[in-house]
């Protein structure tokens, strides 16, 4: 059975009626702000990997700076090319650090999260400097400019299965702390018996405990710098137990972080969208709230 050609007529019309509809209804195009935040905080977008990636070069040419700015014959030669590439650097994170601030719905969880705190250390030493100047009575404060190696710290959140990482190592803090006390009585206890025994001696090293623990840290870890050496039989064969000791318990927290690592590896694969409260990511396919701010994650108007 064949169509009329008068109701051909009318569904085009009503198609081209739709799509004229859909190009002018202001709800299906995306606003200024709605465009910043897909670049910014949507890393599977072309134009969210190209600004991940872009920032990621920027941050690796700012720490490169910075350690270039600390070699003397570079920075003589270089210093006003190096202050001007620092400047350019500065503007463009701190640019980047107040956009994240007025697109999330939260400012507050962002400005005081982990990465909003890389942020604003990525940019206000070189503010700090300026502020305060060169001056004798100001001179610590260029000391703070140091703090500009932290950018390295905002590519944390731009490289693929950093979170991984990261939530590896939260989930084992508690065991690796228990682990850190527990090598540390061992280092004094250690440290104390070799004062003991090395301590009376006439020229010895160690000279008080906490030189000792020092030697003892030293030993148990297996670095063995040779600036301090027992002389007595027995100071060497507790030396020999700490180093044995050492190689004994050198694995365990590599084992702790990577058995709690493979844990968070092998929960649900996570989404990159971004939180529209606090712009933090990592969130399951079927979370309905942030996991950190509790805001909607189901309205995506910003």
């Amino acid at each position: 059975m064949t169509k009329s050609p008068y109701l051909s007529m009318i569904e085009l019309v009503q198609d081209q009626e739709e799509s004229s509809d859909q190009a002018t209804n202001p709800s299906n195009k995306l606003t200024f702000k709605e465009k910043l935040w897909e670049i910014i905080f949507e890393a599977e977008t072309p134009s969210g990997k190209f600004f991940d990636v872009a920032l990621l070069w920027l941050i690796g040419a700012s720490v490169l700076a910075v350690m270039l700015e600390s070699v003397a014959s570079i920075d003589q030669r270089y210093r006003m090319q190096l202050a001007t590439a620092e400047w350019v650097f500065t503007i463009i994170f701190t640019i980047e650090y107040f956009l994240r601030i007025w697109l999330v719905r939260r400012p507050l969880k962002y400005i005081f999260s982990f990465y909003g705190i890389v942020d604003l250390l990525s940019c206000l030493p070189s503010y700090i400097a300026l502020a305060f100047g060169g001056g004798t009575p100001y001179a610590v404060i260029r000391l703070l400019r140091l703090l500009r190696m932290f950018r390295v710290l905002k590519m944390i959140s731009h490289v693929r299965g950093a979170n991984t990482i990261m939530r590896g190592l939260a989930a084992s803090r508690a065991k690796v702390t228990v682990f850190f006390f527990a090598v540390l009585i061992l280092a004094m206890i250690a440290g104390t018996l070799m004062f003991i025994v090395e301590g009376k001696h006439e020229g010895t090293s160690f000279t008080n405990i906490p030189v000792s623990i020092y030697y003892s840290i030293v030993t148990i870890t297996t670095l063995g710098f040779g600036d301090i050496t027992p002389q007595t039989a027995l100071g060497q064969f507790f030396t020999s137990i700490m180093v044995l000791a050492g190689y004994a318990i050198i694995a365990v927290p590599t084992g702790i972080v990577t058995s709690d690592m493979i844990r968070v590896a092998m929960r649900p694969d996570e989404t990159t969208d971004a939180c529209p409260g606090c712009g933090i990511h990592g969130h399951l396919p079927d979370a309905s709230f942030c996991r950190k701010c509790g805001e909607s994650l189901e309205t995506k108007e910003i």
